[in-house]
């Protein structure tokens, strides 16, 4: 990453992304600034560069967008200058039409990308927008036969620095929604945009209740039905992750569902288990079709110091939560790994989730298994809109390594994960020092000594100079560099080291 491209991240995260933005509505040019900055904040380069067309703003005098940007009103504006010309000198790719259709459970998808069972996906009107602005489907946010009373507030952030929503914390429960104004949506969803795909998450109590709702939802036009065995702030005994740490119970849940519809079943798992394997292999036995991992995590967040309270903070009190956001992507792949690298789930339709912003994360997900994706969290944040990048970024990338289809790369990555024991031990990668891109701040230093093998030195010059001897080649010094000054360099054999 060189400089263009430090300064291109940094300036584009300053956007706020507004609604009806005033930027692109000062354009005399027509310049859709917004729409252009948004590609760029999410890994879309390429498709803010198609739209950027033949940089009608080189020419600009006025600044009429920078003059109307809402960060003026506290801050700096956008430099919009600085962004344009920057994206100018990428390379111009022209639109791509890959192939998106995917395939979940034998139900067939427009394209990978779902809202994931939350408040993202709760009501007609908000499902309808969604559909209407490319979203494939839906998984429902859940339904069961009672409606929680739910407390106020529910949202809480994790930041880091200057970026927020690092994490994200939510205490809310199941639909607020009556049963038949769900299956009511349902069945007019199901009428207005009959191509796309309604999964009904679904929650009961015991075996009757999750029987009689997977019934339910099939006569009301539902696609797929998605147990929710993972909620983890439900209130009340064998609900939500009580049930999907339990085998025995996820077994008998989901039998009781298969008792009631005909449908694809998926079994939707908690992380806040040691391994999901146990019912995940159990929710196969018993008749599941798929499974969707993962649900968001038990947490605890922001404790105020002054007052002891946690986020969200109900009249100074809180619980244990969910935790989401772009955090747990990490620990949601190493999920859906493990239970791809299990023989008896290897061939298991996955529908992936859990820190899915941008269509490089989701590409990760297809590249371990999934068949199909669901986003809420980065949906609260930016909007349905997001899905313009998803999907275009995605065949951008199809587009750049031949993929004609989605299936085409689904699980690629999957034999690259291997035991920690098989890992080649044999050498060491040292790192590459770039001395003109670097600009003397001294991080890498900084954080070799005090965190690593004290093989880092400065010169005269403030330049890092490699203690050889030292170095184990572990790279924590091209992690920390923030201009991307530090690349990987020469494979060395430990045997030929040795030597000397």
């Amino acid at each position: 990453m060189g400089y263009r491209e430090v300064v291109l991240k940094s300036e584009s995260s300053r956007c706020l992304l507004c609604k009806d933005a005033p930027c692109a509505n000062a354009c005399k040019n027509g310049v859709r600034i917004d729409r252009i900055i948004r590609s760029v904040n999410f890994d879309n380069t390429e498709g803010a560069r198609y739209m950027l067309g033949d940089n009608p703003c080189a020419g600009c005098i006025d600044g009429a967008c920078m003059q109307a940007c809402n960060r003026a009103k506290f801050d700096s504006p956008v430099n919009i200058n600085k962004i344009t010309d920057i994206v100018s000198r990428e390379e111009f790719v022209p639109e791509y039409n890959a192939d998106l259709t995917t395939d979940l459970c034998g139900v067939k998808c427009e394209n990978p990308f779902f809202l994931s069972s939350s408040v993202v996906g709760s009501n007609y009107d908000m499902v309808a927008k969604a559909f209407d602005e490319g979203w494939a489907g839906v998984a429902f946010k859940t339904i069961g036969m009672f409606t929680p009373n739910e407390v106020s507030p529910r949202f809480a952030e994790l930041d880091k620095e200057d970026t927020a929503f690092v994490g994200f914390k939510n205490i809310e429960q199941i639909s607020t929604y009556s049963l038949e104004e769900n299956l009511s949506f349902f069945r007019k969803l199901k009428k207005n945009y009959p191509t796309k795909v309604i999964i009904a998450s679904i929650m009961g109590s015991n075996e009757e209740e999750w029987t009689k709702l997977a019934s339910l939802c099939e006569d009301a036009g539902a696609d797929v039905i998605e147990c929710n065995f993972s909620c983890p702030q439900m209130v009340g005994e064998g609900l939500g992750s009580d049930v999907g740490i339990n085998p025995e119970l996820v077994y008998a849940y989901t039998k009781a569902v298969r008792k009631g519809t005909k449908l694809p079943i998926l079994a939707k798992m908690t992380p806040n288990i040691t391994s999901m394997i146990p019912p995940a292999v159990k929710a196969m036995e018993a008749g599941a079709d798929g499974l969707a991992a993962i649900n968001t995590i038990k947490s605890i967040m922001n404790v105020n110091l002054d007052n002891f309270s946690t986020s969200p903070d109900v009249c100074g009190k809180s619980s244990v939560g969910g935790y989401s956001g772009k955090a747990v992507k990490p620990i949601a792949l190493r999920f859906i790994n493990e239970m791809k690298s299990d023989e008896r789930l290897k061939d298991v339709p996955i529908s992936g989730m859990g820190g899915i912003e941008t269509w490089y994360d989701a590409a990760e997900f297809i590249s371990l298994g999934c068949s199909t994706v669901q986003i809420t969290t980065s949906v609260m944040q930016y909007g349905y809109r997001i899905i313009d990048d998803l999907k275009d970024g995605l065949k951008r990338y199809m587009k750049a390594h031949n993929f004609k289809s989605v299936s085409d790369f689904t699980g690629i990555a999957e034999s690259n994960i291997i035991p920690a024991d098989d890992l080649d031990r044999s050498y060491i990668c040292f790192p590459k020092f770039d001395r003109e891109r670097c600009v003397g701040c001294g991080r890498c230093f900084v954080s070799c000594y005090d965190g690593g093998h004290q093989a880092i030195k400065m010169n005269d010059n403030q330049k890092p100079v490699l203690y050889g001897k030292k170095c184990v080649g572990c790279h924590l010094c091209k992690v920390v560099c923030p201009v991307g000054a530090i690349g990987s360099g020469k494979k060395v054999s430990k045997t030929a080291l040795n030597k000397h």
